[in-house]
């Protein structure tokens, strides 16, 4: 496959197993595309649409997803280790279990996905929309959560430990059963117009 695709759409393609590297897909459209168990590396996906694609148990390294759309696509079982997916918006997708180490997700949209345990550590998520998803016993530790939109999670069990929160609205943040550490105490406290001694 050439390394760059352009303008190009995909229907009922069974690519599970393949491997792919370093190609670049530009204004792309992929439907009921089977990439189950697929190996993606150094792969990037710019204005690309996705609906119905199976990424199940695939692995996805070094890849970035662009200012793209993932309408009902599958992520069962599947790794997603440095990617980069600025700008990109899941709509009804299939986010767990999922396994993500590391990456730049800024701007993304996971309104109203469900993330359920799933590990987020470390990930950069500024300005992400997360509003009205459930991140029940999510690991958000040292995630970069900054100006993200948090309105209406579920945080219940989830560790936010050293995560960064500068710029989140945090009045409209239940933290109910959430593991916090003394500084975003503070900060939390403060929100709601507390004077911390």
């Amino acid at each position: 496959m050439s390394d760059l695709v352009q303008d190009t759409t995909f229907r009922a393609r069974d690519w599970a197993l393949e491997e792919v590297v370093g190609v670049r897909y530009e204004d792309c459209a992929f439907h009921d595309v089977d990439w189950s168990e697929a190996q993606l590396t150094g792969c990037v996906f710019t204005n690309c649409t996705f609906g119905n694609v199976r990424f199940n148990a695939a692995v996805l390294e070094r890849t970035a997803i662009l200012q793209s759309t993932l309408q009902r696509c599958s992520f069962f079982d599947a790794s997603v280790t440095d990617c980069k997916l600025t700008g990109t918006q899941f709509v009804d997708c299939g986010l767990r279990p999922l396994k993500i180490a590391g990456g730049d997700w800024g701007f993304v949209s996971l309104r109203g996905q469900n993330l359920t345990g799933v590990t987020l550590a470390g990930l950069r998520l500024r300005e992400a929309d997360l509003m009205g998803a459930d991140l029940t016993r999510a690991d958000l530790r040292d995630s970069d959560l900054s100006h993200a939109r948090l309105t209406d999670v579920i945080l219940k069990g989830a560790d936010l430990r050293g995560a960064d929160l500068d710029g989140v609205e945090l009045r409209g943040v239940d933290l109910t059963g959430a593991t916090i550490d003394l500084d975003q105490a503070v900060r939390f406290a403060t929100a709601y117009g507390a004077t911390v001694a």
